[in-house]
């Protein structure tokens, strides 16, 4: 008998299950997927937190669901490493791909423009990070890339270069919200498998 799905859509820097792309696929799932369970967990603002946040969730409910993941920005980064760590399929949109560069520049007080929760940026987090990152995808066929070329925040050649025998989706213009992205949760839902 097959499992029941579940649907764990990782949230980017500074965001929150509220963010415009974990609404769209909640609200899509809830009414054409009734059947598949969505969590939208709101992750720690330090990586390491965040990694053991997911890890988590993950042991809580691996043996009931057949899991799938989707993660933005930075929660990119950290769905690839949870594929590379447990080998679920996943969808990345616009995702980071070297974090611990960028957010470099983030050091010191941090404000979630979503919680409003303050928090202090260090140099060990952007260790944190590194940790976490995954130096050669081993299974290309369960990734899927979604990026605009237009992002603002990140270089998307960085992510179409290192994803380059996935399955990609690269788009002209855009931004780093992914414009449109209400197109895509029945294929996103169909590349999962779930």
């Amino acid at each position: 008998m097959k499992k029941p799905s579940l649907l764990l859509y990782i949230h980017g820097f500074n965001s929150s299950p509220l963010s415009h792309k974990a609404q769209v696929m909640v609200q899509y799932c809830k009414e054409s997927r009734s059947d598949i369970k969505v969590i939208v967990p709101r992750l720690p603002s330090y990586p390491q937190e965040a990694a053991e946040s997911l890890i988590n969730l993950i042991e809580k409910y691996k043996t009931e669901f057949t899991i799938g993941l989707v993660g933005s920005s930075l929660g990119g980064y950290l769905s690839a490493w949870l594929n590379d760590k447990y080998g679920y399929k996943a969808v990345l949109v616009n995702p980071a791909v070297k974090p611990y560069e960028l957010l470099a520049d983030y050091l010191g007080v941090q404000t979630n423009p979503y919680t409003g929760e303050d928090y202090f940026l260090e140099n060990h987090h952007m260790v944190e990070l590194q940790d976490l990152l995954v130096k050669t995808v081993a299974t290309p066929e369960s990734l899927w890339l979604l990026q605009q070329e237009g992002d603002e925040v990140l270089d998307y050649r960085q992510a179409v270069g290192k994803y380059v025998n996935c399955k990609q989706t690269i788009e002209k213009e855009g931004d780093h919200s992914f414009v449109g992205f209400e197109r895509f949760p029945e294929k996103i839902i169909q590349f999962l498998n779930l």
